[in-house]
């Protein structure tokens, strides 16, 4: 567990997620699916299915990480195979989402410093975000936090009577071929 100080002065704590804090993370994340393209999903989940998602993760030996303020989680990040394939098995892809009162406070920064760490020990060599191509605030944390554009998908999501663009964004946790070692 680490305790960091967030932007508005209190203090916060990076910690594995426990089954009793799935309340909050389905409530963090149903908030996000109903007023946001960030997930391109129009149903809402049930705690049972979140923590059937955790439990998958846990089984693959993949994080699921909250940010508590005193006894509130605040936010959480995970990552999981970006493809299934043996050839894929060194890139993830994460998820973070932030409760909607606690956005812009280095919430998410910490979350996603303390996931890009644990995915270096598990040996992973990168990490793939994807984000709708509207959600300016989200793409400007993840090339803020180092992801680089990597990729432009037109159209391939719908939500809200509409299509939907997808960016794709990579961090490289282990340098990248083209880099000096």
């Amino acid at each position: 567990m680490n305790e960091i100080q967030n932007a508005s002065g209190g203090s916060m704590q990076i910690r594995d997620a426990a089954e009793a804090d799935f309340d909050q993370i389905t409530a963090i994340y149903n908030e996000v699916l109903t007023n946001s393209t960030a997930v391109y999903n129009d149903r809402p989940t049930t705690t049972s299915d979140r923590i059937a998602w955790w439990k998958d993760r846990l089984e693959q030996v993949y994080p699921v990480l909250v940010a508590t303020d005193r006894s509130r989680v605040v936010g959480f990040a995970a990552f999981g195979n970006y493809r299934s394939w043996a050839g894929y098995r060194f890139t993830v892809e994460c998820t973070v989402h932030i409760h909607s009162g606690r956005r812009g406070q280095g919430v998410g920064t910490a979350l996603l410093s303390a996931l890009i760490a644990r995915a270096k020990t598990l040996g992973k060599h990168t990490m793939i975000a994807g984000v709708d191509s509207e959600n300016i605030a989200s793409l400007r944390f993840f090339e803020r936090c180092g992801f680089e554009r990597a990729g432009y998908l037109r159209e391939v999501g719908y939500k809200f009577g509409r299509y939907l663009d997808l960016v794709f964004l990579q961090y490289w946790i282990t340098p990248h071929a083209g880099e000096a070692r």
